[in-house]
């Protein structure tokens, strides 16, 4: 049995309180046994640092120790892998040189005579050292018998520290009050992703991999005062009319994943003076409990000031933005380089002709293509099958040509009329073609990255699309989701992968009536509160309305009528003369006049609306 996370967070905050010679120097040499009265060689900084390893490494990715106690700032709860040698070392001797026998720059050191008086003298007003603190400090990572108790407990401590009988009356307390009165005990020992929830993550850490976004709240930022989005595992569907912020939206959860704008940062809504602009976040990965990060804007800088050090990338990323650019984020790719915070955003014209760190569609396609063993090529081929037009077919390679004035080899798609250059295919199957290039570009550079720095690929991606639905024929959208969906299975059975999707198309929300899992998926919608003049994000169930007449008259685009705005407004028109006791037979006659001009010959209305009219004297 291991002590529980609510124990060591407990002790940890407890201990916040005492002296750091007490809890390090002072243990490594009774553990070491140093001798009292007399001095002998003893390696202090290598007993130092061999025990700060073993209690203080709590972050296995980074190279600081994490000390639990007195610190001129919570910064300075992490020490730097130098700190035995030099910051510990002064303390040993300038502020507790009396307790040694120990002569300036020399190897020998023991305890002096009178080392408990002196110990006792820098207790902070008296207050004696807990033995069950420390104990589960120290011992955290101890496997203790099932019987054991916390009596059990502090004579392990007393032994194992070589504690005298006047050591333990003098500077030791064995008070355990103000402990949780859940089990102290459990099958596992706590983690540094369970720890991370509490303790601020060192300045040279790496964060943990695998994550994904789990909450996201705006306070008076951009269109909102306050915003709340809430993304589940697989599929995010967001949805609201124009200018509503939800590019903005993409934006900051952009930011929040990778802390780094792709372009504009996002700026405080001002409407509140008094109410400060904030972003929350939250990454979740597959291990330890998720949370959360508030950063301000900071005024005065006109930028928000999010820690450097903070952790901020978790997983592999690729954003296709409203305006046709795209943006990638790989963490492997990012802590390889000397500058942790480079953003990755690419133009159009540079995600086909390369620029900086890509080489491009049109020379990787060749490059991919003539490769012997087909590799990513062969994976390209897949994602563009999976993603093709109902219509036109499968979006199938074919061989590479040359065109006039252009010196490159130039892809092609197969097209039923014949083999196309991609540089003259439609504005649809262009952006098409681009995402499947870039998800299997990031996906394959990823796994290179990974090889070359000896890394474990990541096996959670976060894949953002602003607008999916943008230049593709009503039958393209009515397929193109679901076939994203199916992207995950194609890279890599042990991917899994969070989409956030923007969207105005009812088809695409059609498309998705037989994927959506509520368990695994959700469907948001941003509306205008005129009330208030307010932008606000909701969680909408996800109805299945079948026909897309009905998607369209659904609150989700809440259209009070499926046809044009005139037809609309005649029909209004209809339904309230319907209600009146005695309507004029002129008036009854310029309204079918007006529907006869709007509504098509089809229309539904018009079995209602001919009886009436006929009844009201109307010729039909």
């Amino acid at each position: 049995m291991y002590f529980s996370l609510e124990y060591v967070l407990t002790a940890i905050e407890r201990l916040s309180a005492i002296h750091p010679f007490y809890g390090m120097t002072f243990l490594s040499c009774k553990r070491n046994q140093l001798p009292v009265g007399h001095s002998i060689n003893f390696p202090m900084d290598k007993y130092t640092k061999e025990f700060m390893d073993e209690i203080h490494k709590l972050n296995p990715l980074s190279s600081h120790y994490y000390q639990p106690y007195v610190a001129n700032d919570k910064e300075k709860y992490w020490v730097t892998y130098k700190y035995p040698s030099t910051g510990l070392q002064s303390i040993n001797t300038q502020t507790f040189l009396d307790a040694f026998l120990h002569v300036k720059k020399g190897k020998t050191w023991g305890w002096s005579d009178n080392y408990i008086d002196i110990l006792v003298s820098h207790l902070k007003k008296g207050q004696q050292l807990s033995i069950f603190d420390l104990s589960v400090w120290v011992f955290k990572y101890k496997d203790w018998q099932e019987d054991t108790d916390f009596h059990s407990i502090m004579r392990f401590f007393i032994d194992y520290f070589h504690i005298t009988d006047d050591e333990k009356e003098r500077l030791f307390s064995e008070n355990v009050e103000g402990y949780p009165s859940s089990n102290p005990f459990r099958s596992q020992p706590a983690t540094w992703e369970e720890l991370s929830t509490k303790i601020k993550s060192p300045p040279d850490a790496v964060p943990n991999r695998g994550a994904t976004l789990s909450y996201l709240k705006l306070d008076n930022v951009g269109p909102t005062s306050n915003m709340v989005l809430e993304p589940n595992t697989r599929l995010n569907i967001i949805t609201g009319d124009n200018g509503l912020g939800k590019s903005f939206l993409m934006e900051c959860v952009w930011w929040a994943l990778t802390g780094t704008w792709p372009d504009i940062a996002a700026t405080p809504r001002n409407v509140n003076v008094n109410k400060k602009a904030s972003i929350t976040y939250e990454l979740a990965s597959e291990k330890g409990t998720p949370s959360r990060e508030v950063v301000k804007y900071d005024e005065k800088q006109g930028t928000w000031s999010k820690d450097v050090n903070a952790p901020s990338i978790p997983g592999l990323i690729v954003y296709a933005r409203v305006d046709g650019s795209y943006a990638i984020w790989d963490p492997i790719q990012q802590y390889s380089s000397i500058d942790k915070r480079r953003e990755y955003v690419f133009s159009r014209s540079e995600v086909w002709n390369g620029a900086g760190s890509i080489e491009g569609l049109m020379r990787d396609w060749i490059k991919w293509q003539s490769t012997p063993d087909k590799y990513p090529f062969d994976i390209l081929v897949n994602v563009l099958k999976e993603m093709s037009p109902p219509d036109m077919g499968e979006l199938k390679p074919g061989q590479p040509i040359r065109v006039l004035n252009d010196k490159r080899e130039i892809p092609t798609i197969i097209h039923p009329y014949g083999e196309v250059p991609i540089t003259t295919v439609s504005a649809g199957v262009r952006r098409i073609i681009t995402l499947a290039y870039l998800i299997v570009w990031a996906w394959y550079e990823h796994k290179v990255g990974a090889e070359l720095t000896k890394s474990n690929t990541e096996n959670r991606m976060v894949i953002l699309i602003d607008e999916i639905e943008a230049h593709l024929h009503p039958k393209w959208q009515r397929t193109i989701l679901p076939a994203v969906l199916n992207i995950q299975a194609i890279l890599s059975r042990k991917l899994g992968i969070q989409f956030i999707i923007s969207t105005h198309s009812p088809l695409v929300l059609a498309s998705i009536e037989t994927r959506f899992n509520p368990e695994a998926d959700k469907l948001f919608n941003i509306m205008a509160n005129k009330d208030c003049g307010d932008v606000e994000l909701a969680v909408v169930d996800f109805v299945k309305y079948g026909q897309i007449n009905s998607w369209l008259t659904s609150p989700i685009f809440n259209l009070k009528q499926p046809r044009s705005q005139e037809a609309e407004e005649t029909i209004d028109e209809a339904k309230k003369i319907q209600h009146q006791k005695n309507p004029s037979t002129v008036d009854v006659a310029h309204i079918h006049k007006m529907l006869l001009e709007e509504l098509a010959e089809t229309d539904p209305f018009w079995p209602r609306w001919l009886y009436f009219a006929e009844k009201n004297g109307v010729t039909i």
